[in-house]
């Protein structure tokens, strides 16, 4: 049996969160998520909106955020593995513009914390099924993103995991984001 239990990365105020499971002979019980348990561990995290998204493997879904009204993210992979990637978006922070990235599957119901003003993308390294625990509603207008491959954020995604660049599967939205200098910028 796993325990529900929280764990601060590198990155300021960002936080692996251990489901609880408990498996038996006839699969498993999963309690991704806790209100109480978040709050007791210092965590206030309001969920609003939970999305999901079913990804091909090599599919990169790049580092997306909301310039107002932004989300914090709960997520997990539900079913398949990926590489998880985290931007710091707060210019006051000593790790802004750097980024870290985690392997998320199914097999260790492991989420990550995502607080507001980070960049999220991933890169599915099998079909995949992942959860967006958001405390803020999803806002159109103020969707925004950096392209997957910035120089200057520099992410080293394990496209060898997918047999190469040339396997990458992108959005044509997510083929058209801004570079980090352009964000900024804007700023």
């Amino acid at each position: 049996m796993q325990k529900y239990s929280i764990e601060e990365t590198c990155f300021k105020g960002v936080y692996f969160v251990n489901s609880f499971v408990n498996e038996d002979e006839r699969g498993a019980f999963i309690k991704d998520y806790s209100d109480e348990l978040l709050c007791a561990n210092g965590v206030n995290h309001q969920l609003k909106e939970v999305f999901y998204t079913y990804s091909h493997k090599g599919v990169i879904r790049a580092i997306h955020f909301q310039r107002v009204m932004e989300q914090a993210k709960l997520v997990r992979c539900i079913s398949g593995k990926i590489f998880d990637v985290i931007v710091d978006l707060r210019p006051n922070s000593d790790t802004f513009g750097k980024w870290q990235g985690f392997y998320l599957s199914e097999k260790s119901a492991k989420q990550i914390l995502v607080p507001k003003h980070f960049g999220h993308g991933y890169l599915v390294l099998e079909e995949s099924i992942v959860s967006y625990k958001c405390d803020e509603k999803f806002y159109g207008e103020y969707d925004d993103g950096i392209c997957w491959n910035d120089p200057d954020i520099n992410v080293s995604w394990p496209l060898d995991e997918i047999g190469g660049i040339d396997n990458v599967i992108l959005s044509v939205k997510d083929k058209n984001l801004q570079t980090f200098a352009e964000f900024k910028y804007k700023k």
